[in-house]
């Protein structure tokens, strides 16, 4: 059985991720990002969940600090449809309503119905979390923006079902392994993840990514991270359409590490089918 860390807790968005790529999964919920990414260092876990980026809130903060320094890989990727329902105490009904708990990206991505309840809000660790702080509460007028699954493993009730703003509300995960398992096909559809530093001379981000340009090479991300405190270096993060395997970018990337102090291939995964539906 595959033992799978995720941030969170039972019934959040990364434990419904984590079972949708792990149907049989042994769950270990961690309290956060790190603590996830250790369990798989330290073999307590065979891989690790964690959310990369929203199509509502955007990068998932800190994440991307952490990945180059954990030492894993990425192994595969998995969009997964957002839904939050408010949920309270059995028997409570809307009107009862005073206060509104969750995680403060979930507050951020429910807006239209906070302002139309006029309620305050209290920010929570983790959406499935504030759901158990309801539940112990006990409290009618305390409810919780949570996904689907938190309201049977709490045992509430569902108030407003689908409240999110955005309909088309979906978040990315990325699979951690200590091992790389690099996908093997370079005629499928392909994710290649890297880090990188660029030298200390000008143009430097130019012409690193230049191969990219002249080979038509599609990069799908570019992020940048300062290094330490003097905010004179880079790390750059970005993902590329394509597998290193295939000619032009093998040429891409050789003109990549050539203009830079430190390349590192975080992951070769297949590309998910939501990149080409979504």
């Amino acid at each position: 059985m595959t033992t799978v860390a995720y941030q969170g807790e039972p019934g959040s968005n990364s434990a419904t991720a984590a079972h949708a790529l792990y149907p049989a999964c042994a769950e270990l919920p961690c309290t956060g990002f790190e603590q996830a990414l250790d369990a798989v260092t330290l073999g307590d876990a065979d891989v690790a969940v964690i959310p990369v980026d929203n199509s509502a809130a955007g990068r998932v903060a800190d994440v991307h600090h952490l990945l180059p320094e954990s030492g894993l890989y990425i192994v595969a990727e998995y969009f997964l449809a957002i839904r939050f329902d408010l949920m309270g105490v059995p028997g409570a009904t809307l009107d009862q309503v005073e206060c509104v708990r969750s995680h403060v990206h979930a507050l951020g991505q429910c807006r239209k119905l906070l302002r139309e309840g006029g309620w305050r809000t209290l920010v929570s660790d983790d959406t499935a979390g504030a759901a158990r702080e309801v539940a112990e509460l006990g409290d009618p007028r305390h409810a919780a923006l949570a996904p689907p699954a938190a309201a049977g493993l709490y045992g509430l009730d569902v108030l407003r079902a689908e409240v999110e703003d955005d309909p088309d509300n979906t978040t990315r995960f990325v699979v951690l392994s200590r091992d790389p398992a690099f996908a093997t096909d370079p005629g499928q559809p392909t994710m290649t993840s890297v880090f990188f530093s660029v030298r200390n001379i000008p143009s430097a981000l130019y012409k690193a990514l230049g191969g990219f340009a002249s080979s038509g090479i599609n990069l799908t991300k570019i992020e940048s991270y300062q290094i330490g405190a003097g905010l004179g270096a880079s790390r750059f993060y970005v993902e590329i359409e394509g597998h290193p395997d295939e000619e032009r970018l093998a040429l891409a990337l050789d003109e990549l590490r050539f203009f830079s102090s430190e390349v590192r291939v975080l992951g070769v995964y297949p590309a998910h089918p939501h990149r080409t539906t979504g």
